[in-house]
């Protein structure tokens, strides 16, 4: 039996998850099967039988993914409405929807078939700075959208560093959320029915999942700088060179070598196993272990993130 709507509007609440990983090189998240449109893991909550929002999640990803989730952070409650799919809904009336996002880091992506694994960088291609940048068509579809009015411009500058401005990675939410006022994303199009354009805006999701997926890809990025949280997709053991390489694919940015390495030692969250690497493609590089910050010195440390200009 299906659960109850919360509410006599057709309120329906339910929970998604962002589970991130690294594979071969790229961060990636947990999809659940299905036809058509990337979903996240995702689920009703029933009030009359679901004890915690938490249990509740965690029950039924092992039951759509096979995959047992550690340890969860609550992003965010995403409550708007019209913004959720008409296909989800059954009824000439679309039912609103309120979803609880939790994010989620795993060091061990095979506990879940590869197939399930989508680059999260596919949905946000805009979000990798490592490339060429911004794709000219995109550029175009905001500067016609922008027009003449001097505040869309404003924000389209300073979200996507143009005109000299300073890119930051952490306003991948916001980033999303003007594309999708621009309608140029394929959920805008579908939750006013009507056609989407061909675009480079990368591969949409079910629901409002992409939306949910890039505050889970703003939050971690903002948490990278000030706890530890890039060693829970790490192995236990680790070259310096992978550590940047995740984050790396975390960020988007290309990381000046040799001060992420000084910044990573000052932190004293690593220390070297003694043992070395034996393919590293080049000389045998040192193995570390992340060891936590001293419990005694504050607040635990995260990583410094310095990209190339």
């Amino acid at each position: 039996m299906a659960p109850p709507d919360t509410a006599s509007g057709g309120v329906r609440i339910s929970l998604s998850a962002v589970v991130v990983a690294l594979r071969d090189g790229e961060a990636a998240v947990l999809t659940s099967r299905g036809e058509g449109e990337a979903a996240l893991p995702s689920g009703p909550f029933d009030p009359l039988s679901d004890r915690t929002f938490e249990l509740a999640l965690r029950a039924f990803v092992t039951t759509q993914t096979g995959f047992g989730l550690g340890f969860v952070e609550q992003l965010y409650t995403f409550g708007d409405a019209g913004r959720s799919s008409p296909k989800a809904t059954q009824g000439p009336e679309r039912r609103r929807e309120v979803s609880v996002g939790y994010l989620a880091l795993t060091a061990e992506p095979g506990a879940a078939s590869a197939d399930r694994w989508s680059p999260i960088f596919d949905h946000f291609p805009w979000e990798d700075r490592r490339g060429a940048g911004l794709d000219p068509a995109l550029l175009e579809a905001l500067d016609a959208w922008a027009g003449r009015d001097p505040r869309r411009r404003a924000r389209i500058e300073a979200l996507f560093a143009l005109g000299g401005r300073r890119w930051n990675e952490e306003r991948a939410l916001e980033r999303y959320e003007l594309l999708y006022e621009a309608g140029l994303v394929a959920e805008a199009a579908r939750d006013q029915d009507r056609p989407a354009q061909d675009l480079p805006t990368g591969r949409p999701m079910a629901s409002d999942h992409r939306r949910i997926l890039a505050t889970g890809l703003g939050r971690l990025r903002s948490k990278l700088k000030y706890r530890p949280v890039l060693f829970d997709l790490t192995p236990e053991t680790f070259t310096l060179s992978q550590l940047q390489a995740a984050a790396e694919a975390v960020t988007g940015l290309t990381l000046h070598k040799q001060n992420f390495r000084r910044g990573v030692e000052r932190t004293g969250l690593v220390k070297a196993t003694g043992a070395l690497a034996s393919a590293t493609g080049g000389r045998p590089a040192e193995l570390y272990r992340s060891v936590g910050a001293d419990p005694l010195a504050g607040a635990t440390l995260g990583l410094t993130l310095p990209a190339q200009r």
